[in-house]
This record gives C-alpha cells, structure tokens and sequence, in this order.
C-alpha cells in the first residue's frame, strides 16, 4: 500500500510512523530552495528521489540529487542499518526505476537481518492501538451531551482569552466525567 501526503509538515510525521518505508519524492530544485525544505522531513526519509530528471530539467535533478546526497551525509542516520540513498529519477521516462525497487528491497533485507524490521512493525502496532484509542475517547467525549452543552461556549472563551485552554479543558473533562459517574 501507497501512502501519499502533499507538502511538508505534521502529516509527514504522522505517516512516517504508520509506513514501511518512507519515500521522500521531491522536485528538482536550486540550492536555495533546498535550504528552505524543512530539514525534519529530510530526517524522516528511508529513500530520497528528486523526481522530473528528464528533458530540459536532467541536470537540475542530478544537482539537486547530489546536493541532498551531502545533505543526508551531514546528518545521522535514522537507521544504522540503513544510509539513505538520494536518486535522481524520472517517473516519465522510467529513469532510476529498478534501482530505486533495489533500493527497496535493500533496506527492508538490511531491517530483517538487523531484527529492526519486526521492532518497526510492533511500534506501529503500539501507535495504530493508541490512535485508536484516542479516536474512540474523543469521539465519546465531543458527543457526551455535557460536553457538547458547553464545548462552544468554552472553545470562544479560549479563543478570546477569556478563559485558558487549562481551565477550559478541566471543566469539559469534569463535565465528562461526571456524565459518566451518573452525576
């Protein structure tokens, strides 16, 4: 399975911890722009493709390729089974392609035979139960009739500063529980 985000942020972060492998696919770019890419999802990446490597645009890709290569040389890695390739590709011409399923196939052999491969499953089993989890009690809580009663209100007085988010949680979580106490 695929898991496609857009942009860079907290999403990035968040599928990073639910993926196999996370892909980094970026588009060529100068080296200003290469600076102004966060560097928290550089860190995230198992594998860096700088897609596009094709017609006017080939040499800018392998810059960019290069320039992300010794990026990622700066910085530790996540793995230290694993040192994160950075490919320039094309997904039009098919460019890279079979390396880039090598480089695949390399890093989920080089977890397997470290044991991270099966630590790495368990720890997104852990999360998929906590995100469960939470989703479940949030979704009790919005809809427990004394915390819908007062959820508006106190969101405005929040949202004012009327009130701190520290007080206002305190009481929709007493309003919660003592819902659920029979109060």
């Amino acid at each position: 399975m695929l898991v496609e985000t857009v942009g860079v942020g907290q999403a990035e972060t968040a599928v990073a911890e639910i993926v196999d492998m996370f892909v980094l696919i970026l588009p060529p770019a100068a080296g200003d722009e290469l600076q102004g890419i966060k560097r928290g999802v550089v860190e995230l990446a198992d594998l860096v493709l700088v897609n596009k490597a094709d017609g006017e645009l080939v040499a800018a890709a392998r810059r960019s390729a290069a320039d992300y290569a010794s990026a990622m040389r700066l910085l530790r890695p996540a793995l230290p089974e694993w040192q994160v390739p950075v490919r320039a590709v094309s997904a039009l011409a098919g460019t890279a392609i079979k390396e880039v399923w090598g480089d695949v196939a390399g890093f989920r052999a080089a977890l397997e035979e470290s044991g991270a491969w099966s630590r790495r499953r368990a720890e997104q089993a852990r999360a998929a139960l906590w995100s469960e989890i939470c989703d479940s009690l949030l979704d009790h809580f919005r809809a427990a009739p004394n915390v819908a009663a007062q959820l508006g209100l106190l969101k405005r007085e929040v949202m004012t500063g009327a009130r701190t988010p520290t007080a206002a949680a305190r009481a929709l979580l007493a309003a919660f529980f003592g819902e659920r106490n029979g109060s």
